[in-house]
This record gives structure tokens, C-alpha cells and sequence, in this order.
């Protein structure tokens, strides 16, 4: 590979750029203070880009400022000018997670020779290096490696191979597992030096089984820390000065087990590992959420005393780690480091977004084209419905909005489950309404009408980012998630008239519904918890004739529930999903499992069960209200009898409900 000088910029020129006016960059303390045989090297990274390349979210058909590499890309080149020697990596997942992604994939396909438009940006940016994530895998072997074939920029992957050795290194592997780079850099007296940089690239072994019908039979994956130690002496005996690991896997655990997921933690303990660039969690680095993680400074920026970084993710971030380089004894040595994750918006206080950067125009026009098809594609229907998909009734009966996503959470969590310790056991499925109603008002509903259905659909469907997860629950926590779900309702007096049903103070977005049990809620009953999951009444039983498969739910029966992120891992507070019970976290967002489900089927079934219900309660009526437009499905509800009661307040239809 030819010899690349960085792009410098000097001390004097700085300055005096600064007097004139030219220029507001602040040159980085290591660019200022090196000395001579001292070097300035500031890497940069971008992760989990899932194909978002212009600052669009797709699914609610809007541009936004949280995302975009556009935006990412308008900093580097003032992040470039701050230091005096620079390099620019990617640190995977950049193929899949927005409709681009999925139009590419299922639309328009890729032939040999074809350019992936995320590619094609990455070009225009001008990376150094990749590496592969989990998400690369989601189309196929045959579709990445036409993909990867378009990067005018190396990628690498030591821990996915072909072929099995008796050891790492005796791996064929998919991709090269590491590159040494040839670069010229600039010492702080303006003197220039070769240098071998080493990059490297991991991916979480557990790819085997989240994409096993693409891998299985063609490629095996080998742990991430057992692989580092076999190919970092080859690097450093193949000349490498200083190396770089990207490591598309989490920061978590210190204590190193075989086949982690999140292994950047074990990984950064590798003797010659000088610097490590984390990503997949969708998390930032370095921030306050790893304060308390067993070998990571937060306040350094180091994780066992080597720096790194974290950028966020879909652009949202830029990781940046400063090196500062010494050259003594013929070898270069790291003397100083420092570590930060650069925004491209901030989050003000009353939650709107501020953009910080602007677009590199020459970034979208690279893929303007692309993103005009995928506007067609997220417009035009995937698949059908056979019935309505509407939120108007949500909270007081059994509904199709609900319910579908309720049967693809558990389409795709029965797929994962398939060859794991887990196969076999009940799968079940909770689900929770976004849009209904409340301070949103009379429109904030989700409603789609029979027929078509496209992409942007989804959204209304499904409308925060949240990825899959799986937990194992006992028939007791099963019942008792339930009983936090029913604090939506207000305590009624049996044989009282027009009663108000709904607790204005709990959010409709912890009212999950459980598919795949039958059950009826008690009203007469107070609460066992409240709004916020604390416990009220424990005594309180609500939930009545629980019952799985036609026989009565009991304490010590098994299940697994399909969810998501939020809940499983403690949001809302609810029994059984506290962040203990987790078996399988998928690398899937939840919409995407819905679009997946919609595309695969063709058309959809998301007509209510009713597998639950209100307890009847003699001469008892409760009034709720939601939006005007529900009196168009009201003939269509499962399992309830509801009357029009005329008008409610401030612009919302009033129903009644005879228990």
C-alpha cells in the first residue's frame, strides 16, 4: 500500500490564520505543545451508522437533526485541524437499520460492480479503515461482500473465518483481519517520520446465532479477546508501531468470559492494544453512563489504562482519541492520551433539538439519488392489512395496533430461540400502546385502514427506536408484570353508574398487553401498584383466570416474553423485568422487526384476539374517552360492549362501557 502523508497543519500557519480572522479552531494541546520527535495522532470514529447517511428519519418521513453521517461529516474537517496528524476509521454496523438499508437490500439489490449508497458517502468522506458488525450479516454473506467490494478504504475482521484453524492465526477469514497502514506524520518541529499503524477489527461472536441462516455452514466466529491475543504479536512482529483495535462490541464486564458480547473491557487489557474504538451498545464514550464499570475512567477516557471511544450512533457522535507519540530508541511509544465523543445536536431542556453542524453538501449529493428512491419506497406499500390498525380503543380492550406488534415480536423472538437452551419454552409477547390520545389529544392516535401499508406506517405503529429483548419470567411474575399493567384503571364501586375508568396520571406506554394468555381484569379490586410501579396494595389481586394454553397459570410455570429494551432492562418497573431476566438481547430494533414481519407475510392478520378482558360487573359503567374518529371501529371491538356517551372535553369523543 502506497505511503500517506496526513494532512497537516502548522503551529505558524495556525496562528497566523487566527489573527486573520480565517479561522475559530482551537489547535488541540498535544498539536501545540509537541516537541521535536513528538507526534500529534488524533483518530477519529464514527459506529453504527446503519445507513444513516442523510439527517432523515424514514419512518416518520421528516427530516431531523439527531442523525446523519452528513452532519458527522461537516465537523471532521475542523476536528482534522485541530491536531497536526489525523486518521478517520468505522467501527461497523454501517449496512443495515433504515429503510435505505432495507430498500437496497430488498428493492433494488446489488449486482458486481454496484455502489452501496452508505459506500458511497463513506468514500466521499474519506475513511482510513473499517471494520464489520453484527448488522452487516442481516442480507446475507453474498450482499456484503458485494457492498464491501465498493469501500476504496480497507476493512477488516479477525474473528469471523472461512476456514478454522487449529488457532487464530491459522484462520482463513472473511476479511483480512488486520491492515498495517504506511503514513508520514509531522512532529511538533515540523519534522516528518514513518509510521505503521495498525488497525484490527472484532465483531461479537454472537453473530452465529442472530444471523445463523445466512452463516451457518459458511463462516465460525471465534471469541474477540482469544483472537486479539493471537494476531497482536503478528501485527507488532509485521512492523506495526502503534495499534488500533475496533472493536464493534460493547463496553461491559472486566472479568473476561469465553464468547463475550461486550468484550471492548477484556479486549483493552491485550498487551500492545494502544487504543481501542468501542461501539454496538449505541452508547457514548466517554460519558457518565460507564461510571461505575470495573477498569474504566471516565474522567481519562482510558479502559485499563488505554484510551478510547465511543461515537454514539446513526452519526449522532464523533469518537475522537488524541495520541501523543514519542519516538525513542527507534520505537514510537504513547506518552499522553485523551479521549471524547464529539455531538453533532444537543438536547435542550424542554426536549426539542438544536443542530450544532450542518450538512457537507457533498456528502448528500453523493446519495441524493438513493435518497429520493427510498423516499418512494417508504411511501409506497411493503404489504396489506386485512383489518383497521387503530389505537382508539387501546387502553379498554384488546387492539389490533397492539396486537401486531405483539405477533412479530414473537415471530422473531421464536426464531432466536430455535437451537438454544431456551427452545421449547412458552413464548409470550407484550406490547404496549405509543399513540392514545392523552396530552397528545384527539388526533394522537395510530390509524391505518384496512389495505396497503407502508414502511412509514410503522411508525405509527411503533414509535420510539427500541431494540428487541427476550426475558424468562415465573408464572408469579407473570401475573404480577399484569397487575402493574392494570394500575391504568381506577378502583369502581360494583352497581355505581358512569364511573371514570382511566388513571389520567399513568402513561399509556406502560399499559403492556400480554398475547398468548387469557386473563380478565378485576376492577372492583384496588390496584397492587402504582402510576410508577410502587407498590400499593399487595394483597390486590386484579388479574383473574390467568391461563395459558386453556389450563390456570401457576407460580412456578416457565415463560419467555418478547419485548423491549426499555422494559426488559427496568423501565417502568414491572415484575419480572428489572434488567435480571434478560436471556436474549437482539440487535434488532423493534420496527424493524415489524417491517420484516409485514414484508415476509405479504398480508397481515392484526385482527384483536380478546384474550383479555374486564371482569363483569353487575349494573356497574365506566366512561373513558379518546378520539372522534374511534366511533368508526366501534362496532369492531372484541370482547367489550361500547356505547357512544356523546362528547368529552376538549375536542375527545366520550364512550361508556357496561361491566
Amino acid at each position: 500500500m502506497p505511503k500517506t502523508v496526513f494532512p497537516t497543519l502548522s503551529r505558524r500557519a495556525f496562528l497566523a490564520g487566527t489573527a486573520a480572522g480565517a479561522s475559530m479552531i482551537t489547535l488541540h494541546p498535544f498539536s501545540a505543545r509537541a516537541a521535536e520527535g513528538q507526534v500529534h495522532l488524533r483518530i477519529m470514529e464514527t459506529t453504527d451508522l446503519h445507513v444513516h447517511v442523510f439527517p432523515y428519519d424514514y419512518y416518520s418521513d421528516r427530516p431531523v437533526d439527531t442523525v446523519g453521517l452528513s452532519r458527522t461529516a461537516s465537523i471532521i474537517g475542523d476536528i482534522r485541524a485541530e491536531a497536526t496528524n489525523s486518521m478517520l476509521v468505522d467501527n461497523g454496523d454501517f449496512l443495515q437499520g433504515n429503510p435505505m438499508g432495507d430498500y437496497i437490500a430488498y428493492e433494488r439489490g446489488m449486482k458486481e460492480g454496484d455502489m452501496h449508497p452508505v459506500i458511497t458517502a463513506m468514500n466521499t468522506v474519506g475513511f482510513d479503515a473499517g471494520t464489520i458488525g453484527n448488522h452487516e450479516f442481516n442480507y446475507g454473506l453474498d450482499f456484503l461482500m458485494k457492498s464491501a467490494a465498493g469501500a476504496e478504504f480497507p476493512i477488516v475482521l479477525a474473528n469471523l473465518a472461512t476456514e478454522k484453524g487449529a488457532a487464530p492465526r491459522d484462520d482463513t477469514t472473511l476479511f483480512k483481519p488486520y491492515v498495517i497502514l504506511d503514513r508520514t506524520v509531522t512532529d511538533g518541529a515540523g519534522a516528518s517520520h514513518d509510521i505503521k499503524v495498525g488497525i484490527i477489527g472484532f465483531t461479537p461472536p454472537q453473530v452465529m446465532n442472530w444471523d445463523s441462516k445466512h452463516l451457518q455452514g459458511n463462516v465460525e466466529a471465534r471469541d474477540i479477546v482469544e483472537t486479539a491475543r493471537a494476531y497482536i504479536p503478528e501485527m507488532k512482529e509485521a512492523g506495526a508501531d502503534i495499534i488500533i483495535a475496533l472493536s464493534h462490541s460493547g463496553i461491559g464486564a472486566a472479568k473476561e468470559t469465553d464468547g463475550m458480547e461486550n468484550a471492548s473491557v477484556p479486549l483493552a487489557s491485550v498487551d500492545a492494544v494502544d487504543a481501542v474504538m468501542t461501539g454496538h451498545s449505541h452508547l457514548v464514550f466517554p460519558s457518565p453512563t460507564y461510571a461505575d464499570y470495573a477498569a474504566v475512567d471516565v474522567d481519562k477516557g482510558t479502559i485499563h489504562g488505554k484510551p478510547a471511544a465511543m461515537g454514539g450512533f446513526w452519526g449522532s457522535h464523533l469518537g475522537v482519541i488524541d495520541l501523543m507519540l514519542e519516538r525513542e530508541a527507534g520505537e514510537w511509544r504513547v506518552v499522553s492520551t485523551a479521549s471524547e465523543a464529539r455531538p453533532i445536536s444537543k438536547r435542550n431542556e424542554d426536549r426539542s433539538v438544536t443542530a450544532l453542524v450542518e450538512d457537507d453538501p457533498a456528502v448528500l449529493d453523493s446519495v441524493r439519488q438513493q435518497h429520493e428512491e427510498t423516499l418512494a419506497y417508504v411511501r409506497r406499500a411493503v404489504g396489506k392489512t386485512s383489518a383497521p390498525l387503530h389505537s382508539y380503543f387501546a387502553l379498554v380492550a384488546d387492539d389490533p395496533s397492539v396486537q401486531i406488534v405483539s405477533i412479530a415480536q414473537k415471530w422473531y423472538i421464536e426464531q432466536m430461540m430455535e437451537g438454544t437452551e431456551y427452545e421449547g419454552l412458552p413464548i409470550l409477547s407484550a406490547a404496549a400502546p405509543f399513540k392514545a390520545g392523552g396530552r397528545g389529544g384527539p388526533e394522537y392516535y395510530t390509524d391505518v385502514p384496512a389495505g396497503d401499508v407502508a414502511i412509514k406506517n410503522v411508525a405509527d405503529l411503533y414509535l420510539y427506536p427500541n431494540t428487541a429483548r427476550a426475558v424468562k419470567v415465573n408464572g408469579q411474575q407473570l401475573k404480577d408484570w399484569l397487575e402493574r399493567s392494570a394500575g391504568m384503571f381506577n378502583q369502581v364501586e360494583v352497581g355505581k353508574a358512569d364511573q371514570v375508568l382511566l388513571n389520567t396520571e399513568f402513561p399509556s406506554y406502560n399499559f403492556d398487553v400480554i398475547d398468548g394468555v387469557t386473563y380478565q381484569i378485576d376492577l372492583s379490586q384496588p390496584s397492587k401498584y402504582g402510576p410508577k410501579g410502587e407498590p400499593l396494595n399487595p394483597d390486590a389481586n386484579r388479574i383473574v383466570d390467568l391461563a395459558y394454553d386453556g389450563q390456570p397459570v401457576t407460580p412456578d410455570m416457565e415463560f419467555i416474553i418478547a419485548t423491549n429494551n426499555y422494559r426488559a432492562s427496568g423501565g417502568g418497573s414491572f415484575p419480572g423485568a428489572m434488567g435480571d431476566t434478560i436471556i436474549f438481547e437482539a440487535p434488532d430494533t423493534n420496527r424493524d422487526v415489524i417491517v420484516r414481519y409485514i414484508v415476509e407475510q405479504g398480508t397481515i392478520n392484526p385482527s384483536a384476539d380478546a384474550n383479555w378482558s374486564f371482569a363483569p360487573l353487575e349494573n356497574t359503567s365506566v366512561l373513558f374517552e379518546t378520539g372522534p374518529k374511534a366511533r368508526d371501529y366501534m362496532s369492531d371491538v372484541k370482547g367489550v360492549t361500547i356505547e357512544d356517551a356523546g362528547d368529552g372535553a376538549d375536542g375527545f369523543a366520550q364512550f361508556r362501557i357496561m361491566l
